[in-house]
Parts: C-alpha cells; sequence; structure tokens
C-alpha cells in the first residue's frame, strides 16, 4: 500500500499532471506535494484549496444526499432522512471537487480512512493535455489505496 510521497508520484504520472498535493483540510497544511503548483506556491495553494474543500464539506446542499434504494430518504452515511447530518462512518459527505479555469483542471479527491479523515489529494492538470475523466477515475484508485500516517 503506497504512502503519500508514492501516491503522489503516481497522480504525477498522468497526462498532463503539473502538480499533486496531499492536503489536510483542517489545517490547510500540505502533508507532501510533487511538481508545480499555482502561483509558484505549494503552501498558499495548500491553504487556498483547504478553503474550498472546507466549504464543500460543511455545505449541507453540496453534502446532501438523494433518497436510498430502499426509500426511505435515509443518507448512505447514517444521518436522517433529508438532513445534512455527519455520516456515521468514516466517509467525507463529498466525494471530489472539479475546478476549471482556461488553461487548466484542478481536481481535489478526499481520502477515506477508517479515522477521521480531513485529508484531500489536489491534483493540478493540464487543459490541453490531461483527460478529466481519467484523472478522476485513477485517483479515485490511488486515494482507496492510500496509507497515511
Amino acid at each position: 500500500m503506497p504512502g503519500i510521497d508514492e501516491s503522489l508520484l503516481e497522480a504525477m504520472r498522468l497526462p498532463g499532471a503539473r502538480g499533486a498535493s496531499v492536503v489536510d483540510w483542517i489545517s490547510g497544511l500540505a502533508l507532501g506535494a510533487v511538481g508545480d503548483a499555482p502561483g509558484g506556491d505549494a503552501e498558499a495553494t495548500a491553504a487556498e484549496t483547504a478553503e474550498l474543500a472546507r466549504l464543500a464539506t460543511e455545505s449541507g446542499a453540496l453534502a446532501l444526499t438523494g433518497p436510498s434504494a430502499d426509500g426511505t430518504g435515509a443518507s448512505p452515511g447514517g444521518g436522517a432522512p433529508g438532513r445534512p447530518d455527519e455520516p456515521s462512518g468514516k466517509e467525507p459527505p463529498v466525494q471530489d471537487l472539479i475546478i476549471t479555469n482556461a488553461d487548466s483542471y484542478h481536481l481535489l479527491r478526499f481520502v477515506t480512512t477508517t479515522f477521521d479523515s480531513t485529508v484531500f489529494v489536489h491534483l493540478w492538470l493540464d487543459r490541453g493535455e490531461g483527460n478529466l475523466a481519467l484523472a478522476r477515475i485513477r485517483l479515485a484508485e490511488l486515494t482507496d489505496r492510500l496509507v497515511l500516517g
């Protein structure tokens, strides 16, 4: 099972990857970074993306799930029907965020762990060379295998 450094190097092998980092969204600190960072400052990028991650995970509307397969309306995490309660499991309420601009994509994928996870992987892709669909699939696989600690 790969750790942070191995996972970041794997992310950088994706077509169009410019930079990647593992960030704690509570503190805004980069736990690891490789490649370039938007604006040239990995720590500033980590702090800014952490703010986006916090907003998404704390937003009731974005974290709200639809009706369950059994029709009860209960969220898969165990929250009350129709309410953006915290899930009872350790899975973040948001899987990933995608931010696009004129020349690049930013993909933030939340890491699911056995403990209370507050970590995500940020991948910066060149829009002309990158494949957003492939990056989402590979980043999901990568975060599933990521070992923190």
